[in-house]
């Protein structure tokens, strides 16, 4: 994700607790519709579909935070 930003994420990540906060959330997310997608018996396409909807949410939230962070 980002990854023209890796060294500003890994800073934000250390210095800004509500950007490690958001970053760790998306990454559960991740994890979390991964395992979804990847599960044979899953029938909750609906849950599923909810879940890339908040990440999403959550990597727009990310963006804005890097591009101020980035002074654009």
């Amino acid at each position: 994700m980002f990854p023209e930003y890796r060294e500003l994420i890994s800073k934000l990540k250390q210095e800004d607790a509500h950007f490690a906060r958001l970053f760790d959330e998306h990454n559960a997310l991740d994890d979390k519709i991964t395992g979804l997608v990847n599960d044979p018996v899953t029938s909750g396409l609906e849950e599923i579909e909810e879940l890339k909807k908040e990440k999403l949410q959550l990597k727009d939230k990310l963006y804005e935070i890097l591009l101020k962070a980035d002074g654009k």
